[in-house]
């Protein structure tokens, strides 16, 4: 995992001294940060409004979009502690617990949502 980390920095650190290069020595860090996220920003949200729109059409809609924004919540929170075990020392920083952490919400998710399955055929067939 750390070794994981330490790639995406490098990569990350030379993707910046290439578009600081390309776009001059005068844009400050601030700057360019400031068109970067900007852009990244702008063209996520494009894909996201897509995206959500897509899924508004469709049956569940309320509970795939609170699916994805858990999954998206619990990246961030399972990276932060592998993280934070990295930083404190106490733990290992591998990515297969990152990994383990994230199936474990979704095999607690897929218990539920079969559960909610069973639940909605049984009641349709008995209000039928």
């Amino acid at each position: 995992m750390r070794e994981a980390i330490m790639l995406i920095v490098d990569l990350i650190n030379d993707i910046h001294d290439m578009i600081a290069g390309t776009f001059g020595t005068n844009m400050t860090d601030k700057e360019l940060h400031f068109w970067i996220f900007g852009i990244l920003g702008i063209v996520t949200f494009f894909i996201v409004y897509f995206v959500f729109k897509v899924l508004s059409k469709l049956k569940w809609n309320i509970a795939i979009l609170a699916f994805l924004y858990t999954f998206t919540m619990m990246v961030v929170l399972v990276f932060a502690v592998e993280i934070q075990q990295a930083y404190t020392q106490r733990g290992n920083m591998e990515f297969a617990d990152a990994v383990m952490g994230l199936w474990g919400f979704v095999v607690f998710f897929a218990v539920y949502a079969v559960i909610g399955i069973i639940g909605y055929f049984i009641y349709k067939a008995v209000r039928k």
